[in-house]
């Protein structure tokens, strides 16, 4: 059977044995040169990566390169790799029209996704076979509405070391990431009669969305170097934030306004939901410990195991105060809805250090990605100024006022997926400008595609790596 394969941003269906393999991966490289799919320039994977990546013989990866280099496809030259050929593709004499075709981009670093190709698979497998192992019979069952025993139990210890959280198994709920616990959360706050919640001026527009469709209205706080500023809320009964590492400004809310945030739940009874969605990840500096560590009665934490292994896992965690367990284990409903399998895996997989291991290794990774992109722009686009760098899977790169559009565009031409900040941003006043930046996320290339990505992202900056691109202002 053909399989489909898209690490370079292209899909080349190749039969996975038999002695046609490399003339099978030479046409798919040449269709995909010559449809356009991968562009002049383009530097192409080493022939060790892409055989481990397709797990066929680096011999069968090396001689198909030889072949398109010989046909003027691709280019070899020591020191820079192989690369796409500069030229210009002459479509076939009568070739019928077809219609423009929607691709992948060649690099994405839209933020929200780590590595998925650095997922431990073996440890992962090898976590679930004991798992499963050692599951009782009634496991199997449709479960506790707060998800399996095993789980919560794993949880709580860890996030007590991890994370400073307080945390006992009996109020922890599993759910199936974080959007599903914000929207129980949101249910049970209507249910208690809250109408407004309290959001950052800088953030997700999705939970923006979902919090209101269960009919909330989200009220922004005011933002700045301190990070959101929640004395400047108008009453709502709750308050969402991402204290640890606020997203996607990068920065920890500020010590002070940790201990206002908690005050202000103490006084009016009020609930603090707090998205420590990339805690594990520190780079320069102590851990920021759980917003939930200083008053487990009035703070919710959410976590997830979605930047931390893989979203696909579709598995999150709220630990809870006492008061609000029945309330959400009832708006979850009587069974468990997360795979239970997934669950007992993640557990074993937790208690035995494979998770920590794992986190390490993804943290080191992770490091190393940050410090090359603070090397390409400083060397190549030295006007951009990068900031939120010191935890988490993603910069923040200040631009130009009035540019973000632009760059974003110009980030697409060189086929680059990257966000910008202004569709993060919704300030209280209606008024106040939102900064002009790119939101890049350096979790999601595999490694052997970051020097490329790098490449892409330098020369759709401004001053990039040409000397060309938008200029700034005066």
């Amino acid at each position: 059977m053909a399989r489909s394969w898209a690490t370079l941003g292209v899909d080349l269906h190749l039969e996975p044995t038999g002695p046609h393999l490399r003339r099978g991966l030479t046409d798919a490289l040449r269709d995909a040169v010559r449809g356009g799919r991968l562009a002049p320039g383009t530097r192409l994977p080493s022939s060790r990566s892409l055989a481990a990546d397709l797990g066929i013989a680096r011999n069968t990866v090396a001689d198909a390169y030889a072949d398109l280099v010989a046909e003027g496809w691709l280019t070899a030259r020591q020191g820079s790799g192989t690369r796409v050929a500069g030229r210009t593709v002459v479509p076939p004499t009568g070739a019928a029209a077809r219609p423009p075709e929607r691709h992948r981009p060649l690099y994405d670093l839209r933020p929200g996704s780590p590595d998925l190709a650095s997922f431990p698979r073996a440890e992962w497998l090898r976590a679930a076979r004991r798992a499963l192992t050692a599951a009782p019979s009634d496991a199997l069952g449709y479960g506790d509405p707060r998800g399996r025993i095993e789980l919560r139990t794993a949880l709580a210890g860890y996030l007590s070391r991890a994370r400073g959280v307080r945390a006992d198994p009996e109020r922890i709920v599993v759910c199936a990431g974080f959007a599903h616990g914000l929207r129980l959360l949101a249910t049970v706050l209507r249910a208690r009669g809250v109408r407004t919640i309290a959001v950052e001026s800088y953030g997700l527009d999705e939970h923006w969305r979902l919090l209101a469709s269960t009919g909330l209205t989200t009220v922004p706080l005011p933002f700045d170097e301190l990070g959101a500023d929640p004395g400047k809320s108008t009453g709502p009964g709750a308050v969402l934030l991402t204290p640890a590492h606020q997203f996607p400004m990068g920065v920890p809310l500020h010590h002070d306004r940790r201990a206002a945030v908690v005050d202000w739940a103490r006084r009016t009874g009020g609930l603090v939901l707090e998205d420590d969605y990339d805690g594990e990840f520190r780079y320069d500096r102590q851990p920021v410990g759980a917003l939930q560590g200083l008053d487990p009665d009035h703070v919710v934490h959410l976590g997830t195991a979605s930047k931390s292994l893989a979203p696909g896992l579709r598995l999150g965690w709220m630990v809870l105060p006492p008061d609000v367990v029945e309330d959400v284990v009832k708006a979850k409903g009587g069974v468990d809805t997360s795979g239970v399998l997934d669950q007992l895996t993640l557990a074993e997989f937790i208690v035995s250090g494979a998770y920590d291991r794992h986190v390490r290794a993804a943290r080191t990774r992770y490091r190393r990605r940050r410090d090359a992109l603070v090397a390409a722009l400083a060397a190549r686009a030295p006007a951009i100024r990068v900031t939120g760098i010191a935890a988490g899977l993603h910069a923040v790169l200040r631009l130009p006022p009035g540019t973000e559009g632009a760059v974003v565009r110009a980030a697409a031409y060189q086929g680059l997926a990257v966000d910008g900040l202004v569709p993060r941003y919704r300030h209280p006043d209606a008024v106040t400008e939102p900064l002009d930046a790119l939101v890049v996320g350096y979790g999601t290339p595999p490694d052997h595609a970051w020097s490329g990505a790098l490449d892409a992202l330098c020369a759709a900056l401004p001053f990039g790596a040409n000397g060309s691109g938008i200029p700034f202002p005066g």
